[in-house]
């Protein structure tokens, strides 16, 4: 029945502001734009594949959320912190260890890092993993991720 995900929407405080972080930073293809509604609709990968529609609200309506991008892992592993850094973003995980390298969710498992959009809406690249899930392990390094299923 349910095949996967087609589309999810978030409220922004300016849509135009939001445009451009979508399409000019992330570099996602805008396939619609109604004015009058004040909304913003993107394809996610391949067009028709799945969509990301953007609607201004004031402010005091908008609650933060979360959504990731799945991505090739040699992207977030090998290029993900420079490309956000270059695009003035912020990269961060859960490690506790101050870095802002990409993390392992042992328990998928999966590599990614976390962003943040100008609306404060956490924002994640994450790619599935080879190998067997190892829930035991928590949320680690990839390098220990490495060193645990070799």
């Amino acid at each position: 029945m349910i095949q996967g995900l087609y589309e999810t929407h978030l409220f922004v405080e300016n849509v135009e502001r939001s445009i451009g972080f979508y399409k000019n930073i992330l570099g996602l293809e805008q396939c619609y734009f109604e004015a009058e509604r004040r909304a913003a609709f993107f394809w996610i990968g391949k067009p028709k594949e799945a969509m990301l529609g953007l609607w201004e609200k004031p402010k005091s309506d908008i609650d933060k959320r979360h959504f990731a991008f799945r991505c090739e892992a040699e992207f977030i592993l090998e290029k993900s912190e420079a490309f956000l850094k270059s695009k003035n973003l912020t990269p961060y995980n859960f490690l506790k260890d101050g870095t802002e390298k990409p993390m392992v969710f042992a328990w998928m498992p999966a590599i990614a890092i976390y962003f943040n959009d100008p609306d404060g809406h956490y924002l994640e690249f994450i790619s599935i993993l080879e190998g067997e899930a190892r829930p035991e392990l928590g949320v680690i390094s990839h390098e220990e991720w490495l060193k645990a299923t070799q």
